[in-house]
């Protein structure tokens, strides 16, 4: 048992011996700069979409002006959605006969 014991000790020893050659080689280094990761696209400004009530980010929304006001739609579909019942409430109302 005493051979397996030393086995350990050596092995620890090592280690040590390693990591304080590897702290003081990294002591007169200047920091290198870090390679930046692939950064995450930061949510902006959430807007709402008009049709279905949906919130986005600003930079992924389809974009709408209309009478000087700016829209805001998840799909082009919900933007013809939009567009068509304006169209809709637009139009003059038919006299009743």
């Amino acid at each position: 048992m005493s051979g397996l014991m030393r086995l350990i000790w050596y092995a620890f020893l090592a280690y040590v011996v390693y990591a304080v050659i590897r702290f003081f080689s990294r002591a007169g280094r200047p920091n290198r700069p870090q390679p930046e990761a692939k950064s995450r696209r930061e949510a902006g400004l959430m807007v709402r979409d008009e049709v279905c009530d949906t919130y986005l980010p600003r930079e992924d929304a389809f974009r709408q002006v209309q009478d000087g006001k700016e829209f805001f739609f998840c799909s082009q579909t919900c933007r013809q959605k939009f567009l068509e019942a304006k169209k809709e409430s637009n139009r003059p109302a038919s006299p009743a006969p």
